[in-house]
């Protein structure tokens, strides 16, 4: 029997556009399951229109409470249409990546057939508070069920910060899941911010996604890296990708930052470590 899935899906847009590689992501994962979309940002329905055909249900209203608000509006929505038990799975996804750069059939499976009752796609391993990264994380039945999941997704408010929104409701959920004495893991187990930093060799293990903060950190200097990935990746997807940064980022910076320069590549990791030095980070 074919298993089934829902994916609660949070987007953020900060000029209203639903973009190439947005369409592209949530056109895959309905390959694999059902869709509910909520953007915290407000878009014409035009540019909702873009999405609506791979989703079960799609929304953009400005909330302010980051990616966690919008998977409690997609929880609640589900709960209240009574959904969420017509699905063997519950994944929470977000845009802060773009892809997938190839097929994820085998992320997909290996996610599902994990015996864990909840699945990140990356574990963030610290000494002190190791986490699912909450982009791509899976849950089964006996959690998104529950009561005390749906008070504490329920409870989700507008944080101060980003880094409270964090600690509270990222470093949060595998906590919380811990604490009901049940099981969470990881297909890609990484150290501290590995995701943003070593996106190449992420990339090589065979994780589908890149951060897209991967595009702006660093100085630059992880343009050749990403450069590679789209190299590798599928055609179509780096097309929509390129697109998109493009549009994000503009034409002028994408063209400094993939380059292949070696030269410039390593004054850019240069100019980077002297930045950290003068502000106290090593």
């Amino acid at each position: 029997m074919n298993t089934k899935r829902l994916f609660l899906f949070a987007g953020y847009s900060a000029d209203g556009i639903v973009d190439d590689a947005l369409v592209y992501y949530v056109k895959t994962l309905n390959n694999f399951g059902d869709v509910i979309l909520f953007l915290d940002c407000n878009c014409k329905s035009s540019e909702l229109s873009k999405l609506k055909p791979y989703c079960k249900y799609v929304n953009a209203t400005r909330h302010g409470e980051y990616d966690f608000g919008s998977y409690k509006r997609g929880f609640q929505y589900a709960r209240d249409n009574n959904l969420l038990g017509k699905y063997d799975y519950v994944y929470i996804v977000n845009d802060s990546v773009f892809g997938p750069l190839f097929d994820m059939s085998d992320i997909i499976s290996k996610m599902d057939t994990m015996e864990s009752d909840a699945c990140g796609i990356v574990i963030s391993k610290h000494k002190t508070h190791s986490f699912m990264e909450s982009w791509f994380v899976r849950l089964n039945k006996k959690i998104v069920l529950s009561d005390w999941f749906d008070e504490f997704i329920s409870g989700v408010t507008t944080q101060p910060t980003k880094n409270r929104v964090t600690v509270k409701y990222e470093h949060g959920l595998s906590k919380i899941i811990s604490e009901h004495n049940l099981s969470w893991d990881g297909v890609y187990i990484c150290h501290g911010r590995y995701t943003y930093n070593n996106p190449k060799k992420l990339f090589k293990l065979g994780c589908p996604f890149i951060k897209k903060a991967c595009f702006t950190r660093h100085n630059g200097a992880l343009g050749y890296d990403i450069k590679y990935i789209l190299k590798k990746s599928d055609h179509v997807a780096a097309t929509k990708i390129k697109n998109t940064a493009n549009r994000i980022y503009g034409k002028n910076y994408m063209n400094w930052f993939l380059t292949s320069n070696p030269i410039k590549i390593l004054a850019r990791k240069i100019g980077y470590a002297i930045k950290k030095i003068k502000n106290g980070k090593i």
